[in-house]
């Protein structure tokens, strides 16, 4: 397939297939690029005939397909892939190989190597990847990293996305380690580490250790109501981490605390960033997501010399983040310099996820190195 970028047709909406029907693809997605000027939704993929036929009628898509690989040749400009996770780098990288552009959802991958598989893919196919990366598309983030500009060098970040009860879907595969890659790490941390990375720079993170538990990933009173996938049958019991924290160092000496939790003792889903720098700190409390049981405003505070002061923050919808995002995609797909830009940041945050992994779960010879070591003391 030859891709054909918006660049090289401006008289006419980017043409877009959506990849994967599950809870992002049918509710996040499809709905908003049916509804995008900017897009015209040509095709829908994926395995589960009752679900491409009704997503096609609901939303009057003209063709649906088993697999991307029966996509004709030309007919689409971007392809969205939302399909489960251990699926993203497998399926985006055929696409990319036929010269196909290929918007992400997150996790990007799942693995190091993975990420290597998509960055020959892009190469290769001499095509293009862009990543989902919702966060930073939100108001309150952007308002975050405005203060933090102003508080000097950055000393700590912390960073936390805790869930009330939010573990996610009504069976399948979100829960299956060999299938999600990981839990609340894999999916609230890859959001709190988009957010909080391009605030550091471009400095290199030299250790990355934490821990994870799994004290509520299988209790039915903790999963997610508002979320659920389609065709999926009873929950199978799950492997993942319900609960994941990290710690950070940078190579210039600064640190980030990072908290991921679907299910907790608190009240209310809420993120919380708190910023540190030389010369004060800044806070924002609000909810990423979109769980109903949300704190009710966005609140960003900068506190200086013992003084807190609330900094004013735009009234936005729910999900705009989303929008916000699609606006962006027809000029970055016509900006060739993008080319290997999300490769190379997918590279730095599954590092550090694996190396928290490493840390929090380690293999079985280095269980018996710790034990030997522990013993010889």
């Amino acid at each position: 397939m030859t891709a054909l970028p918006p660049a090289a047709a401006p008289d006419r909406p980017v043409r877009v297939a959506v990849a994967g029907l599950g809870w992002a693809g049918r509710e996040i997605w499809l709905p908003r690029l049916a509804a995008h000027p900017g897009f015209e939704v040509t095709a829908l993929v994926d395995p589960q005939p009752a679900v491409r036929d009704a997503a096609r009628d609901t939303h009057a898509v003209p063709f649906a397909y088993a697999d991307v690989d029966d996509l004709p040749v030309g007919a689409v400009d971007l392809v969205v892939v939302a399909v489960p996770n251990h699926l993203h780098a497998t399926v985006a990288a055929r696409l990319l190989r036929r010269g196909v552009p290929v918007f992400l959802e997150k996790p990007v991958c799942l693995t190091s190597a993975e990420a290597e598989v998509l960055a020959d893919a892009e190469r290769d196919g001499r095509s293009l990847l862009l990543a989902g990366s919702a966060a930073r598309w939100r108001a309150d983030i952007r308002a975050l990293a405005e203060a933090a500009d102003e508080l000097g060098p950055i000393r700590h970040v912390d960073v936390a996305w805790v869930r009330a009860r939010g573990v996610p879907d009504a069976g399948g595969w979100f829960t299956r380690r060999d299938l999600s890659g990981g839990g609340a790490l894999v999916d609230l941390g890859w959001h709190l580490l988009d957010t909080v990375l391009p605030m550091l720079g471009p400095t290199r993170v030299t250790h990355a250790i934490g821990s994870v538990s799994d004290d509520f990933v299988n209790d039915s009173a903790a999963h997610a109501a508002w979320r659920s996938d389609a065709g999926t049958g009873g929950r199978a019991r799950g492997d993942v981490e319900d609960t994941a924290r990290g710690f950070l160092l940078t190579a210039d000496g600064a640190s980030v605390a990072l908290h991921a939790c679907w299910a907790s003792h608190e009240s209310l889903d809420r993120t919380t960033i708190t910023v540190h720098g030389a010369t004060g700190s800044a806070t924002l409390r609000c909810t990423f997501g979109f769980s109903p049981n949300r704190e009710p405003t966005p609140v960003l505070t900068r506190t200086r010399d013992g003084e807190t002061v609330r900094l004013p923050l735009p009234e936005e919808p729910i999900g705009v983040e989303y929008d916000r995002q699609l606006d962006a995609l027809p000029g970055l797909l016509a900006d060739p310099t993008r080319r290997g830009a999300a490769v190379a940041e997918t590279r730095r945050t599954i590092d550090i996820i694996e190396r928290i992994y490493q840390s929090a779960r380690p293999t079985e010879p280095e269980r018996q190195h710790v034990l030997a070591g522990h013993r010889d003391r």
